[in-house]
């Protein structure tokens, strides 16, 4: 009878699973990758180390760029301004992080100013040096160059413009392509929110 019972309980489970659907995200499913990083360490504005577990409950979204980019880092952020827009109020339940991979200039008084700017729910994290920029950008896999300008301080950087999505248990979920949109950022995130 026990043995039975087993079996009837082992069925049901299959076919509840084969029921529950694999979320159809807009954006590029990386659940369960181990390609990319799991963690960081950088600091915030006011000097404060952060990490993943300081947003836990919340879905992240987490962008690297620099506040002097003529255009991918305004558009993505502006995209991002959007998608918390179209959220409403699950958008409290949302973590956007703007990672600077120009520390140099990007210092955290103008991290503190260009970033909240876009959303005042927005945070810009810088590395505490070259070691700590090295190590999160070869973990999240970005690449990153500096280009020299025609002043020493005229420079640009180029780099990766995808960004990177966890949910609210901080499992790296979705690789967001550059300017895939605010919509199909915003239902990815709803679908998050959902435990999905």
């Amino acid at each position: 009878m026990n043995f039975l019972r087993v079996c009837f309980l082992a069925i049901l489970c299959f076919v509840l699973n084969a029921c529950s659907p694999k979320p159809e995200f807009k954006n590029i499913d990386i659940t369960g990758s181990t390609a990319f990083g799991k963690d960081f360490s950088l600091l915030d504005p006011d000097g404060k180390t952060r990490t993943l577990a300081d947003f836990k409950g919340k879905v992240v979204v987490m962008f690297f760029g620099y506040t002097q980019c003529p255009d991918v880092c305004p558009t993505t952020l502006t995209e991002m301004q959007q998608a918390m827009a179209l959220l409403g109020p699950q958008s409290d339940k949302v973590q956007v992080l703007f990672v600077t991979v120009d520390p140099e200039r990007d210092t955290a008084e103008i991290l503190k100013q260009y970033v909240p700017a876009f959303d005042s729910r927005f945070l810009g994290l810088r590395p505490a040096d070259e070691a700590a920029l090295e190590k999160v950008t070869k973990d999240f896999k970005i690449y990153y160059k500096k280009v020299e300008g025609k002043t020493p301080t005229s420079y640009t950087m180029d780099h990766s413009a995808g960004s990177f999505t966890f949910d609210t248990k901080g499992r790296i979920r979705l690789y967001n392509r550059h300017a895939s949109g605010a919509a199909s950022l915003a239902a990815d995130v709803k679908i998050l929110l959902k435990g999905q």
